[in-house]
């Protein structure tokens, strides 16, 4: 039930495949029931594989690396990096596989026992690549709701091992995805109610 590095470039071409089929859509409509645009999520998803791929090379365990975090607009993400928009969708998508390869690579690189801080709690590599994990999966989710590409359903053991590192309290017999969507907000689980508020958990076990 391990989260491998592998497992942070997997999904990242995943995501990546399914978004391309929206290349030529509008990527200024909202992010399913996020209040970003698809491009503001996009690169906010790239903002957060990056941001974990430098703090877990930090390995500071007491604060955040100081990138600075800055709103192109009221209301949309705080982002450390951005996406060229003149490039258009392809290049999006570059930065998108970029920050996943860094991730990647970082995950790959660190001996088990290196620990870096995060708000959710000071995590492992192991941990880190979860949250990447975790935000492509998800994300993609939001991208490919507001772009109407049908189908998103990333691979069943792979939510699975996600689920099991960073949920801990996840129901135990629903299907892996929808139970991922569940804990983060976006989907319906029978006889539960939706979170109104939600978190993962970090640590090593």
């Amino acid at each position: 039930m391990t989260v491998t590095p592998a497992d942070v470039r997997s999904a990242a071409c995943l995501a990546v495949a399914t978004l391309r089929r929206a290349r030529d859509a509008d990527w200024s409509v909202r992010a399913g029931a996020l209040e970003w645009d698809c491009w503001e999520t996009a690169e906010h998803l790239i903002d957060d594989l990056f941001s974990y791929a430098v703090q877990l090379a930090s390995e500071r365990t007491d604060t955040d690396v100081p990138f600075r975090y800055t709103q192109e607009t009221p209301g949309s993400p705080c982002n450390a990096v951005r996406a060229e928009r003149a490039t258009g969708v392809d290049g999006l998508l570059l930065a998108l596989e970029s920050a996943a390869g860094l991730l990647h690579a970082v995950t790959a690189t660190k001996p088990a026992e290196a620990r870096a801080h995060h708000v959710f709690g000071v995590s492992d590599p192991e941990g880190f690549a979860a949250m990447g994990v975790v935000e492509t999966l998800v994300h993609t989710y939001d991208l490919a709701s507001g772009l109407g590409i049908d189908g998103w359903e990333p691979p069943a053991d792979l939510c699975a091992r996600t689920l099991h590192r960073l949920f801990p309290d996840a129901p135990v017999g629903p299907p892996p995805w929808p139970t991922l969507l569940w804990c983060t907000g976006r989907g319906e689980l029978p006889g539960l109610p939706r979170p109104a508020t939600w978190r993962w958990y970090g640590e090593p076990r």
